[in-house]
């Protein structure tokens, strides 16, 4: 028996072994500068856990094999699994050169997007020389034969079947088996195995070396959808016309809320914070007092929607101005989600310092993916705090925790001459609910963004004792609502949207009709920065927005806001659910008009 578990564990190492050594020879091809060895060494040792996950895959029929050895008498093993060790050789190399030549003409790793490429492959080729070709194919046949002689040679010619302790052999190996499947999830976290649990570095490169592209491969297969023919409303022309005018660019602020062009950002990001927990919007008494205090000495703006209702998908929508989807999360596909406009981003190249702040599983949903190619500098998550710290929330660190630290963080910030961008997603006010406060012990809900709202309002108490506030825009906004203490059809969607800080001229009340999409346009047109490459993204303060309305998704359904009511559509049953106060047909092809567009884009990109 311990031979079988040494060979398998042997196996396992190999596999990893060989990936292990396509990672410099992909940085070596593709870099043209020089890279230190510590950047080799960091690249192996972030792409360690995703070369574990794919090497686990592979271990896996090697091990039921070695489980029916146990029963099966005189198994030839080494003949029984040649065929598989060339077939998985051969694979293996053809997505290590595939994946290392074609980087230098795409840039990101290697996905289903080739798979585009497949029906025609005389254009796909029609850039490269025969002898580019040719060299390829070369590399190929190397790589195959050198990984499947190791696979091979390490595998016994022979497993005698096992006349004692075949029970225990069995119990064993399924233990092993539980083990694999452990590795091959990426831990115990909430989080699976995803690419962005790599990433590393604001150095794109170093992120992209460091994933698996055999795993960057088939973790995209199946997310490579035709997007563009998921929602095909209108004929071409008639979805242009309808869609006319609904988005407008190269406006002119017509509202100048801040008293600098130039404030550093804080970006609050609240966690199912919708409307419905603000009292002074008709939500539910006490959850809020904080915020609704804060209002009074801010920018409020009160009729602002959410254009979905998860925090990947919300995230998104905030800082890329890209609208949410009723079957897709953008933020799951690291080749859509990197071709996106971003705020960090823009302001990064306006000179800012980005950084984003999260108590959490920072690789939940290939968040740390999106974030680094987003354009932020430094991510600070739950890896980052104490054991202790991390088992406050059932998500990762309590709010007042995390709070804390960023106010220290800000605190130490003294330099005037630098400009800084940060982002904070708070995580206590979502279920279990569970937290260290106890105003509304018969609520847990109520009670939990009681809590937030608290550390709220203390944090921005202590930060309005710094001189940083006076150049200071504090920006709150929830990443979705909730199902909670719905009285009208779109509660469920409505959020409150606060600016607060030295930076800000005086309180103003702001009722237009917006969606949490707008926000990006929105500030960049305080700032007068351009912000044209945020296609689905309004300057609500600009001259150009004279139609102010609201779009969202969820559920595989739409929804359109504007000042005549709410039309809401289920795309499944192609059945209106819900048209108030009378009934739309403008706003239900509005609304489909906007995602037949969003999805042709999505398509496209």
């Amino acid at each position: 028996m311990k031979k079988r578990i040494l060979y398998l564990v042997a196996l396992f190492v190999t596999f990893i072994g060989v990936f292990l050594i396509q990672k410099p020879l992909f940085m070596l091809y593709n870099y043209s500068e020089e890279l230190s060895v510590t950047d080799y060494i960091q690249v192996i040792l972030h792409g360690f856990s995703l070369d574990a996950t794919t090497a686990g895959y592979l271990t896996i029929i090697p091990l039921f094999v070695i489980l029916a050895s146990i029963w099966i008498k005189n198994i030839k093993l080494r003949k029984l699994m040649r065929p598989y060790f060339i077939i998985i050789s051969l694979l293996i190399s053809i997505v290590f050169v595939i994946d290392m030549s074609l980087y230098a003409f795409w840039q990101f790793k290697l996905d289903a997007t080739i798979f585009n490429y497949l029906d025609s492959p005389s254009e796909a080729f029609a850039s490269v020389s025969v002898g580019y070709i040719l060299l390829r194919l070369a590399a190929v046949i190397f790589v195959t034969i050198l990984t499947a002689w190791l696979l091979i040679h390490i595998t016994p010619k022979k497993l005698e079947k096992c006349n004692k302790h075949r029970l225990s052999g069995t119990i064993l190996t399924l233990l092993l088996a539980g083990g694999l499947f452990i590795i091959i999830r990426g831990g115990t976290t909430e989080s699976t195995s995803n690419i962005g649990q790599v990433y590393y570095s604001d150095n794109q490169f170093l992120n992209h070396s460091a994933v698996n592209p055999c795993f960057s491969l088939l973790s995209s297969i199946g997310k490579n959808e035709k997007f563009e023919d998921m929602y095909e409303f209108f004929p071409e022309e008639e979805r242009a016309k309808l869609f006319e005018g609904l988005y407008t660019k190269s406006d002119s602020t017509t509202i100048k809320l801040l008293n600098t062009e130039r404030p550093n950002i804080l970006v609050i990001l609240l966690e199912g914070f919708g409307s419905v927990l603000i009292e002074s919007q008709g939500g539910i008494q006490g959850a809020s007092p904080h915020i609704d205090s804060l209002r009074k000495e801010g920018i409020f703006f009160s009729n602002l929607y959410a254009n979905s209702y998860r925090t990947d998908r919300g995230t998104v929508c905030t800082f890329s101005g890209y609208p949410g989807l009723p079957k897709t999360s953008v933020m799951k596909i690291p080749a859509k989600s990197r071709t996106l406009p971003a705020m960090a981003k823009t302001l990064r190249n306006s000179g800012y310092e980005t950084d984003f702040l999260y108590g959490g599983d920072i690789n939940f949903t290939n968040m740390k993916s999106f974030l680094l190619s987003s354009g932020y500098q430094k991510i600070t998550a739950d890896t980052d705090f104490t054991l202790a710290e991390r088992k406050t929330n059932a998500w990762g660190v309590n709010d007042d925790i995390t709070f804390d630290y960023l106010y220290q963080e800000i605190s130490e910030r003294k330099d005037t001459t630098k400009r800084w961008f940060t982002t904070f997603l708070t995580l206590s006010s979502h279920e279990p609910f569970e937290v260290p406060f106890n105003k509304f012990e018969n609520d847990p809900i109520r009670n939990s963004f009681a809590y937030t709202d608290n550390c709220l309002g203390n944090f921005v108490n202590k930060l309005k004792q710094l001189p940083q506030w006076e150049n200071l825009l504090i920006i709150c906004i929830p990443d979705h609502s909730l199902i909670y203490n719905l009285k009208q059809p779109d509660d469920r969607f409505r959020i409150p949207m606060l600016w607060i800080g030295g930076a800000v001229k005086s309180s103003e009340n702001i009722e237009t009709i917006a969606n949490q999409t707008d926000l990006p346009a929105t500030l960049f047109g305080q700032l007068g920065l351009p912000h044209d490459d945020f296609t689905f993204s309004r300057n609500i303060l600009g001259n150009k927005y004279t139609y102010p309305f609201a779009f969202f998704t969820f559920n595989d359904a739409l929804g359109f806001r504007d000042t005549t009511g709410i039309t809401i559509f289920d795309n499944e049953s192609g059945k209106t659910i819900i048209d108030i106060p009378v009934s739309s047909t403008d706003r239900l092809k509005r609304g489909q008009a906007i995602l037949q567009t969003v999805m042709d884009d999505l398509g496209s990109r």
